[in-house]
C-alpha cells in the first residue's frame, strides 16, 4: 500500500527530521518498499539505500535490495494484508468477544475503578480481622528470593 500511494518521496523528506527513532522507522518503511520501487529509484537514491543498509537490521533471507522479482507488483499486498487482518481479527475475537472463555476475558486494570469498587464484607469482619492478620500476614515468613524471581 505504501508503494501504491507513492509514500517514498514523503518518507525521504521525513528523513530530514533529526530524531534517531523517527529516522529508524522511516528507514524500515523504505526498506519494505525498495523491492517494489524499481531499479531507477534505487540507483538515484543510493544515499538512502546506504542508510537502510547501515541502520536497519537485516535477516539472512532479506531480498529488499535486489528487487529483481518480476512477479512482485505494488498491488501484491493483498495476500499479506488478508493474513494480517485474519490474525488481528482472531486476536480481537479472543480478547474482547468471547464470554465463554473466562481465561481470555478482559481484565479491569484501572486502579481507580478497582479501588473504588464496593466490597461486601461479612458481619464478623471487624472481630476476625486481627486474628486473620496475625495468622496470614505476621506469622508467615516471607520468601523474598521467591518473590523476586517470579515473573
Amino acid at each position: 500500500m505504501l508503494v501504491v500511494f507513492k509514500s517514498a518521496p514523503i518518507l525521504k523528506r521525513a528523513l530530514k527530521v533529526k530524531q534517531a527513532m523517527m529516522q529508524l522507522y522511516v528507514l524500515k518503511l523504505l526498506k519494505i518498499q525498495t523491492k517494489y520501487l524499481g531499479r531507477q529509484w534505487r540507483k538515484s537514491n543510493m544515499k538512502t539505500m546506504s542508510a537502510i543498509y547501515q541502520k536497519v537490521r537485516h535477516r539472512l533471507n532479506d531480498d529488499w535490495a535486489y528487487g529483481n522479482d518480476i512477479d512482485a507488483r505494488p498491488w501484491d499486498f493483498q495476500a499479506e494484508e488478508c493474513a494480517l487482518r485474519e490474525s488481528i481479527e482472531k486476536f480481537n475475537a479472543r480478547r474482547y468477544e468471547c464470554g465463554q472463555l473466562a481465561d481470555f476475558a478482559p481484565v479491569d486494570n484501572c486502579l481507580q475503578s478497582v479501588l473504588g469498587r464496593r466490597v461486601e464484607l461479612p458481619e464478623d469482619f471487624p472481630f476476625s480481622y486481627p486474628l486473620w492478620l496475625e495468622r496470614e500476614v505476621f506469622s508467615t515468613p516471607i520468601q523474598w528470593e521467591g518473590l523476586l524471581t517470579q515473573h
